[in-house]
């Protein structure tokens, strides 16, 4: 296969990269959907359910009522991340920030939090949510766990 190039990038353009993501996210939260401004004048809830589902690929979180329906979601691609910057911490700390943001418009002053899979932005997902004004109520790990597993491969005959 041969050696591979390792390219690294100087700290101007990382500080341009950086500037332009958040533009990017500022620009998409002060985009509110037509349907987030019916959701608020149907629903006057106070509480509300989070789910953050963290893969190894994507982070992606909605934002529902107490029944279920859900009244905005948004995810790492959404705001403009692409390829492997979408499952970073950075991404998920932007994305609740944005969903935070929604949220106060909503009304939605207090959450549960459902966290599923196993990537890394799991936990800074949780942090800035909190940081952003939201009342976290509870953290649950909704993680599938698989029981026995796979069958195993048949005895090996020589």
């Amino acid at each position: 296969m041969g050696k591979k190039k390792i390219i690294q990038q100087s700290g101007e353009e990382l500080v341009q990269e950086k500037e332009k993501v958040e533009s990017q996210i500022q620009n998409v939260a002060q985009k509110t959907s037509p349907k987030d401004e019916s959701v608020k004048s149907k629903s006057g809830t106070q509480k509300g359910r989070v789910y953050i589902q963290a893969s190894y690929n994507n982070t992606i979180m909605s934002v529902t009522d107490e029944q279920g329906n859900v009244l905005t979601w948004a995810s790492s691609g959404n705001l403009g991340f692409k390829g492997s910057k979408k499952a970073t911490p950075f991404a998920a700390s932007r994305i609740s920030e944005v969903m935070a943001e929604r949220m106060h418009k909503l009304g939605v002053k207090s959450v549960e939090v459902f966290v599923k899979g196993i990537g890394s932005g799991r936990e800074s997902a949780v942090r800035s949510l909190s940081a952003g004004g939201i009342e976290v109520l509870f953290i649950k790990d909704a993680t599938p766990i698989p029981h026995n597993g796979v069958r195993p491969p048949k005895t090996r005959r020589v």
